[in-house]
């Protein structure tokens, strides 16, 4: 895998449009990323801010049918919700070209998990720290698939402000696992959330063949 730049001004534009549906001559490492997390914690926000190609969603408005079986607590004002998956792409500098798959966040949709995640390097994983414990679930099915991740703490206007150490110990990390913040309505902030994960997927891959 190439050398991953070190800050969104090594990035193409993101959700310009400009460089068309098809990859630019310059492609050399096509890569497949899951962007996960709870339900309502940014995912299709995410792909949507950085995406260079029209996003393609899978949303569908809530029903008081899915009262009973999704937890709203602490998105009450969320309407809608993935219900298969997000899909979008952004070209980095060094011929480096992500494949973003964002993941349902409910329980009910786990069953998709297996086939989304088929071929994925690695996962960024958001997390919202006004109700950590909803990131478990997500958390433990990135570690069963046995994928290398990164965690995005997407902030909120009252979000917690717990110290790294905390949140590092509440969400079980490893010393090595990249936690960053971000914003994913900001595309320079998105996409440094996205660097972490390739920076430290690099860094395995160098580990692993020397």
């Amino acid at each position: 895998m190439a050398s991953a730049p070190s800050s969104y001004n090594a990035a193409r534009p993101s959700g310009s449009g400009q460089s068309g549906p098809h990859l630019p001559d310059s492609a050399r490492e096509l890569v497949k990323i899951l962007v996960t997390g709870p339900f309502g914690v940014g995912k299709t926000t995410l792909i949507d801010s950085v995406s260079e190609i029209r996003p393609l969603h899978t949303e569908e408005q809530l029903t008081e049918a899915s009262v009973a079986v999704d937890d709203l607590a602490g998105v009450r004002d969320k309407t809608t919700t993935t219900v298969a998956v997000d899909f979008g792409r952004i070209s980095l500098a060094g011929g480096i070209v992500l494949y973003l798959f964002g993941t349902p966040g409910q329980e009910r949709f786990r069953t998709l998990w297996a086939d989304i995640a088929q071929g994925a390097l690695g996962a960024l994983v958001l997390v919202d720290t006004r109700r950590i414990d909803a990131s478990f679930d997500v958390l433990g099915l990135v570690e069963e698939m046995g994928l290398p991740y990164a965690v995005a703490l997407n902030t909120f206007p009252d979000s917690h402000p717990y110290t790294e150490q905390q949140l590092r110990r509440s969400l079980d990390l490893e010393p090595d696992t990249p936690m960053v913040t971000c914003d994913a309505r900001d595309p320079h902030s998105s996409i440094d959330a996205l660097l972490s994960l390739v920076t430290h997927l690099i860094a395995r891959h160098r580990t692993e063949t020397w």
